[in-house]
């Protein structure tokens, strides 16, 4: 018995039983892409209806006289729900920033997963065909071989348009993100220390 063969045998068995579930996971990587570039889209276009505040809105921004707007503002109406309580505490008001802070971050797993995934599956879903396509090929099979490489150049496409894009996406919203999270820290600890005064320790 050739152990060898046998262990060649085995591998070719597996590797080609993952064509199919890497195809599926590639083409459900493409639908989540197009379901996230159209949330993108919204967000962009929600973003692009709000004015950005200006130097001279600060005072007003710091002293609570003036909303800001987008996901900013529902944040800083539940800090000013907690200021008006008695009792209110800095590790309340901080608790509120790490919860809207990882609440935010939590939007962009999804892409940062997309960018692994899409160029991982789609080289998986090429190199199978290839394969087969090759051994068509021993046997004189032009027809299987050119069959297998529409199947292996189309997955090599869709993989790295997925991961290009999503890269694209997760780049551009991190950067909002950011911008975000560092107005909203700056505005929330302007807003408790003058309701609670300085932090202590």
């Amino acid at each position: 018995m050739n152990v060898g063969a046998l262990i060649q045998s085995v591998l070719y068995l597996v590797s080609s039983s993952l064509l199919y579930p890497a195809l599926v996971v590639l083409l459900a990587a493409f639908v989540g892409l197009v379901v996230s570039f159209g949330a993108f889209l919204a967000e962009w276009a929600e973003r692009a209806r709000y004015r950005r505040p200006k130097a001279a809105d600060w005072p007003s921004i710091l002293g609570g006289g003036l909303k800001l707007d987008f996901y900013l503002g529902p944040a800083l109406s539940r800090l000013d729900e907690i200021l008006e309580r008695d009792g209110a505490t800095w590790p309340e008001a901080e608790r509120l920033y790490r919860e809207v802070s990882d609440r935010a971050r939590e939007r962009l797993e999804f892409l940062r997963i997309l960018v692994r995934l899409g160029p991982s599956t789609g080289l998986i879903a090429t190199l199978i065909p290839m394969s087969t396509g090759l051994a068509g090929l021993s046997q004189g099979d032009m027809s299987r071989l050119s069959a297998d490489l529409v199947v292996a150049f189309t997955a090599t496409i869709v993989g790295l348009a997925v991961g290009v894009t999503a890269f694209v996406l997760h780049s551009i919203r991190s950067r909002w993100l950011e911008g975000d999270l560092g107005m909203l820290e700056l505005v929330m600890e302007a807003r408790v220390e003058g309701k609670l005064g300085p932090r202590k320790g």
